[in-house]
């Protein structure tokens, strides 16, 4: 997993969105630079980090595997009770961590986290999709068949579903689903939520169900901004995160 390293002081870990990288949050890691050390991750399947490995069970990785990544690079540059930012998939990342290791405070920025309510003709897709998927891997065998199963979700996807690699179509698929609100009640640090007000991807009450669950949760929400609420409002965006981790660590 490739990232970055730079500043001085109490460490900071910033985690980007999925289909971005280091780059995209850049102005995230400016901001904390200034009074802390920083490691920015390329996740791995983006920026200069290579896909992951299928698992030995033959099935892609999930949000457990990205976070094991995390609690490996914590071990192998002795941080001891970092301060997390996790702006959409990081966040997931993020409250997984945070719900099990010493974290001194948390960030979560539009993040992902809480499984969206499904209307019907949704889960009739889904099921259609399981049927034609059991087909074609009856029909024309494992490579074939699974060759098959990527067209069809390619066809289907969403934009980050299309422009992916067979191997990061599989965890996509895998991650969107994952929904972590049994384990927030579990994060004991100080977490902070910034949103934008307009934000279709992660909805503002996705916001609203995490400072409910997680224990010790302040939200600010940043009027006419999107996903990117950093990159739409910086200077407001600026002004909140430095408060709050610029403050002394939580004894």
């Amino acid at each position: 997993m490739a990232y970055t390293d730079l500043g001085t002081g109490p460490v900071v870990i910033v985690m980007h969105g999925w289909g971005c990288n280091r780059q995209t949050i850049k102005s995230i890691t400016d901001i904390a630079t200034r009074h802390h050390r920083v490691l920015t991750v390329d996740f791995p399947g983006h920026g200069q980090s290579p896909d992951p490995p299928e698992l030995s069970d033959g099935s892609a990785w999930g949000v457990e595997q990205y976070t094991q990544m995390i609690e490996r690079l914590v071990e192998v540059e002795g941080v001891t009770d970092p301060i997390l930012i996790g702006h959409s998939f990081g966040g997931r990342v993020g409250i997984m961590y945070a719900s099990r290791n010493n974290v001194d405070r948390l960030v979560l920025v539009d993040s992902a986290g809480v499984k969206p309510r499904r209307h019907l003709c949704y889960y009739y897709r889904v099921y259609k999709f399981k049927t034609a998927k059991w087909l074609a891997l009856t029909l024309l065998g494992k490579e074939r068949g699974q060759k098959r199963i990527d067209a069809m979700r390619a066809r289907k996807g969403s934009a980050d579903y299309a422009q992916a690699s067979p191997m990061m179509r599989r965890v996509l698929s895998r991650v969107v689903n994952e929904d972590l609100r049994h384990v927030m009640p579990a994060i004991s640090c100080p977490t902070l939520l910034l949103w934008g007000e307009n934000d279709t991807a992660t909805p503002l009450s996705d916001a609203k169900i995490m400072d409910s669950l997680i224990p010790d949760t302040g939200l600010v929400a940043f009027p006419r901004c999107g996903h990117y609420c950093f990159l739409d409002a910086p200077g407001p965006f600026d002004r909140v995160l430095s408060s709050f981790i610029d403050k002394t660590p939580v004894q």
